[in-house]
């Protein structure tokens, strides 16, 4: 069994990144899915071996990490990235659909600040919501048990 902390859209939060590093240092894999993906070189200081970064649409001048990645956990495949090159504001079938095309199980997304779970063709889409300043902060939690997943939205004051 494998456990995933997933955060995007700290936007300079340094402290909510500062408050999660308990979590950060029992967890297994931490993804940081961009805007901005220089926040989570601050995660990936204390724990390079574990940290995935995705750039987002706001990581224009310093870009920390890749712009799509595909994480095999155990035996889940995961499609990470933003999810503003796939239109995610108006649309999630782009992003299954790539997601599908990939192999992958799940597809992680941010970029609208809102955490939400959907499900596409099969593809687990998951968006662990928003970690910055503004409004409601939240991160997800993600468990990989061989093939199976199960995941959990965790808002923070």
């Amino acid at each position: 069994m494998k456990t995933c902390i997933v955060l995007s859209d700290t936007h300079g939060n340094a402290q909510a990144i500062r408050d999660l590093d308990g979590m950060f240092a029992e967890n297994d894999y931490i993804i940081h899915l961009g805007d901005t993906s220089s926040d989570g070189s601050l995660i990936r200081k204390s724990y390079p071996a574990k940290t995935t970064l995705i750039n987002g649409n706001c990581d224009f001048y310093l870009k920390f990490g890749e712009d799509e990645s595909v994480i095999t956990v155990e035996n889940v495949k995961i499609f990470a990235c933003h999810g503003h090159n796939y239109s995610v504001k108006t649309t999630l079938l782009r992003l299954a659909a790539r997601a599908k095309e990939l192999g992958c199980d799940i597809a992680l997304y941010g970029h609208t600040h809102e955490a939400r779970e959907d499900v596409i063709d099969g593809i687990t889409l998951l968006n662990p919501g928003s970690l910055s300043r503004f409004g409601g902060k939240s991160y997800l939690y993600l468990v990989v048990n061989g093939e199976k997943f199960t995941y959990k939205h965790v808002g923070i004051n």
